[in-house]
């Protein structure tokens, strides 16, 4: 019988130990605090910002939400940008992307202190996620191993298929899973029959943002499935990249939706209260 690998009980562990911890700082006139900027225009984004502070507020974790008209000025954004990376007050910062055409996505994300990038989207955090070094790394691959070692997988040692190479989870996904002593073939669109590769491996990782590229012919009944993909389907429900009929045929699946995404939430809070550290540390203090 297929293992659906839901991630609510992993998430639910992750909001505990940050709510413990946020109950520590506040004990020591530490507040941890988040910023979200968003542009008007994209309903989807706005769901996620508004997902976002009902998560923080359940939290604990003091929440601001920058609003801009869709014509905003690039100088309008990189002054507040400027503004809450000076704030001692203020830890962490989301860009709700993607941001309009007239703006230089690239410029105002490097504007972003590292220190308070808890999407692990600047070029600092972007190096130390290949590197293993301390940083912030992105929260939607953390969240792929986190939510297979939860079930009790190992990655060590094992034949790993990564679907997708994209910037933001493919990519960083690679450098994690060699950290993790896999051996990793990354599939993409250039490759010829992605089949070949996934009928020969434990474990796959899909993240390529189109529904159903992975279908029941291309898999087989041992393998276990990581889909990271969110896609607005028929009627506007949500589906993965990977075929919804794919989980009669694999040994293990993550639903789309209460998957990846579930847990990727949790741990942009747990990123949060890593930059509160870092930020400590940068400033002699620990707590």
């Amino acid at each position: 019988m297929t293992v659906m690998m839901k991630a609510k009980e992993a998430a639910d562990l992750v909001y505990e130990a940050v709510r413990t911890r946020v109950e520590q700082l506040n004990g020591k006139g530490v507040r941890p605090q988040l910023a979200a900027l968003l542009v008007d225009g994209d309903p989807a984004s706005a769901y996620y910002a508004q997902a976002k502070r009902k998560v923080a507020d359940k939290l604990g974790v003091q929440f601001q939400l920058h609003t801009f008209d869709k014509n905003v000025s690039e100088k309008q954004v990189l002054d507040l940008i400027d503004r809450l990376n000076k704030d001692p007050e203020v830890h962490g910062m989301m860009l709700e992307l993607p941001l309009p055409d007239h703006l230089n996505t690239p410029a105002i994300v490097k504007s972003v202190s590292p220190a308070k990038d808890i999407d692990g989207i600047t070029p600092d955090n972007k190096l130390a996620t290949i590197t293993g070094e301390i940083g912030l790394y992105p929260a939607t691959p953390q969240a792929c191993i986190r939510l297979l070692k939860h079930y009790g997988y190992r990655l060590a040692g094992k034949h790993v298929v990564l679907v997708g190479r994209g910037q933001t989870v493919g990519l960083p996904l690679f450098h994690m899973l060699q950290r993790e002593q896999a051996t990793v073939t990354v599939c993409h669109s250039r490759t010829p029959d992605i089949g070949a590769h996934l009928r020969h491996a434990d474990i796959a990782f899909v993240a390529v943002g189109r529904p159903e590229t992975v279908n029941r012919h291309l898999v087989h009944s041992e393998l276990v499935v990581i889909d990271a993909g969110i896609n607005e389907g028929d009627n506007g429900r949500m589906i993965g990249d990977v075929a919804q009929d794919v989980a009669e045929h694999v040994a293990a699946i993550t639903p789309v939706p209460g998957g990846v995404g579930t847990l990727t939430t949790a741990l942009l809070f747990e990123n949060l209260l890593k930059a509160v550290d870092i930020q400590l540390q940068a400033r002699g203090g620990e707590l």
